[in-house]
């Protein structure tokens, strides 16, 4: 009995290593796909860049005592600044000399790198090299985004940038037994930081709700989300208190209220709101908003709310334990018990509200890529593989037609595929 046990466990270890080699050659082919992709952008000439041209060009506008938000003020541009005035004194040292904008491409790619290696791991093991290079490939590679970010020199990398500084202090591992003493003082950091970041693009405000599926008791929970909620609200106040003018100015420009300029209200990116309203002006009902909207609220459940209401319902019931309370304290008792579980939901969950936001830019999708990037490290090898696939080699080898990805909905369907993977089936073990 003991041979066969031994032998057993010998097999068992050898198709272990066998997979893990399998694994890590998988991750090595795909960071070359990357690296390839990464060079050929940098090596590309300059005739893109213009969203760091327009931002630091709107600060020097204002340093000049001129109207930002006028895009006659703003420097070699016909495009327009769409962020909030407060924003105007924030960026004033990153255009200070001109360095960001001669420079943007490596400074760019610093930026990502850190990202990188600031997202957090959701096991309790530590982390190996395989996982820092598997997030390096997706937060380089996934979904063209940061492709875009530096085709467009589009200040995402630093919203990027804060949001893997939030996710990092959001999502610390705590040691079993320990839950009830650590301090929270790092997670209201994090969630005043994913505030922030939201109030850069607006539209993403319904993110913050993810952070009620933290490990945390439930009044911690709504605390987190109020102080989130509290730092999207802050920069608003700021502008309107401090720069009442530009701040008309700003509504009127990303409302398309200022004749005879861009607005970003103007602007149409594909999306689930893109689908619904072209499904509603096939049937001759465009015109009617509530009906175009009931039919972006349908397809939004149908293809990512009820499908990860559905998984996360699934772990809930096969591991939570007798209920003994109401079905939301049960739910919020099963999060705290499973803290593993609770952050890969959480994660998830910002993914799933950022695939359902009304206007995803082509840029946009480097955030969802930092998503993809904490989620991908604990799948089995094989859909690992399917996401690698999909998120990351089918866009790269794509990117070779100069037309990839622009204007249709490439990029949004390989982001659903990728979320559809990446929604738990079996229970996880942490």
């Amino acid at each position: 009995m003991t041979s066969l046990a031994s032998s057993a466990d010998a097999r068992s270890l050898a198709a272990n290593a066998s997979g893990s080699r399998w694994r890590t050659w998988v991750i090595l082919v795909a960071a070359l796909l990357v690296a390839m992709s990464v060079t050929v952008d940098f090596a590309a000439e300059d005739t893109f860049g213009w969203d760091v041209r327009i931002n630091c060009a709107a600060v020097d506008a204002h340093l000049a005592g001129l109207d930002p938000y006028f895009v006659k003020n703003l420097k070699d541009t016909k495009l327009s600044y769409p962020y909030l005035p407060v924003t105007l004194d924030a960026f004033r040292p990153l255009c200070a000399g001109g360095f960001l904008v001669a420079h943007y491409k490596p400074t760019y790619l610093v930026l990502a790198l850190i990202c990188a290696l600031l997202l957090p791991g959701l096991g309790t093991a530590r982390r190996g090299w395989r996982d820092v290079v598997l997030r390096g490939v997706f937060v380089l590679g996934g979904f063209l985004g940061f492709d875009w970010v530096v085709a467009t020199g589009n200040f995402e990398i630093l919203s990027g940038l804060l949001t893997a500084a939030s996710l990092a202090l959001l999502l610390r591992s705590v040691p079993s037994g320990r839950r009830g003493e650590v301090s929270l003082m790092p997670q209201l950091a994090g969630a005043a930081v994913l505030g922030l970041v939201t109030a850069f693009k607006l539209v993403f405000l319904p993110v913050l709700a993810a952070l009620y599926f933290l490990p945390q008791p439930r009044r911690r929970k709504l605390l987190l989300v109020a102080v989130a909620a509290g730092a999207f609200v802050l920069p608003i106040l700021v502008s309107l208190l401090l720069y009442p003018d530009l701040s008309r100015s700003w509504l009127s420009a990303i409302t398309g209220q200022i004749p005879g300029q861009h607005s970003p209200a103007s602007e149409v990116n594909p999306s689930l709101l893109l689908i619904a309203s072209t499904l509603a002006g096939q049937i001759g009902l465009a015109g009617s908003k509530v009906f175009v909207i009931g039919l972006y609220g349908v397809i939004a459940i149908t293809l990512v709310l009820a499908p990860f209401a559905l998984s996360v319902w699934r772990m809930f019931k096969r591991q939570g334990e007798p209920r003994t309370a109401s079905l939301l304290q049960a739910f919020d008792d099963w999060l705290v018990n499973h803290p593993g579980a609770a952050m890969r939901i959480t994660v998830l969950a910002m993914y799933a509200l950022y695939l359902c936001t009304p206007r995803p830019k082509e840029y946009t999708f480097f955030q969802v890529a930092l998503y993809a990037a904490i989620l991908v490290a604990d799948l089995p090898a094989m859909m690992m593989v399917a996401a690698l696939t999909v998120a990351v080699a089918i866009p790269v080898l794509a990117s070779a037609s100069v037309t990839a990805f622009m204007g249709g909905y490439g990029q949004l369907t390989l982001a659903l595929i990728c979320f559809w993977i990446l929604l738990p089936r079996e229970p996880q073990r942490m």
